[in-house]
């Protein structure tokens, strides 16, 4: 996932925990791997987002979508963290499905042209 916008949010939440490093060591990760995402040189993980909103408790509505308060306050937010996840591994299977298609179809297309050119 790589989105603009949650990078700027994720920047806000650089910010107020004191710059890369504090927020790295707050929620567990390496420093060069907020730059990287906040550079935009690796995407946005769901790894990132669960620990963001585990740990220091922003909203996944508010990271992913903007929208909502930016902290979370409700018992529920791991339930829908959970199901955020599961869709998204529902999404990475669909995606995976389609490339295998496309190069399935890639590869009749092939045979098709290699047959025409034999017939011909």
């Amino acid at each position: 996932m790589s989105d603009e916008a949650v990078v700027k949010r994720i920047k806000v939440i650089v910010k107020e925990h004191g710059g890369q490093l504090a927020l790295a060591n707050a929620i567990g990760v390496d420093q060069g791997f907020i730059s990287k995402v906040i550079n935009q040189k690796q995407d946005v993980s769901y790894y990132l987002i669960r620990k963001l909103c585990f740990q220091l408790k922003y909203s996944p509505e508010w990271l992913i979508l903007g929208t909502g308060e930016k902290m979370i306050h409700k018992p529920d937010s791991a339930k829908l963290i959970t199901e955020i996840q599961m869709l998204r591994t529902e999404v990475d299977i669909l995606h995976a499905r389609m490339r295998a298609y496309e190069l399935e179809l890639q590869e009749l297309k092939q045979q098709g042209v290699a047959g025409r050119q034999k017939a011909g």
